[in-house]
């Protein structure tokens, strides 16, 4: 599980093993008792959330936003793609 980033107590990551075949990039949010996933292609939005406050979302999906370049760069790195 690399953890690309942390913020807030959140750790945002993508697991080691993503499906088979893998699923489209996406980033994992975990903390604070909730959890998300976020799609990263074609454009920046929430696939599933699970008690993160509407407020904090939103705030996670704009850090995304802002640091999509890193989390796809990770993800192609560690992918080998």
């Amino acid at each position: 599980m690399p953890v690309i980033l942390r913020y807030k107590g959140y750790a945002l990551f993508f697991f080691s093993s993503e499906g088979e075949p893998r699923e489209p990039m996406h980033v994992h949010v975990r903390g604070q008792g909730g959890e998300a996933k976020i799609w990263l292609e074609p454009e920046v939005k929430v696939a599933r959330s699970r008690d993160i406050p509407a407020q904090t979302l939103r705030e996670l999906v704009r850090l995304v936003r802002q640091q999509r370049g890193l989390f796809v760069y990770s993800w192609k790195d560690y992918f080998n793609e």
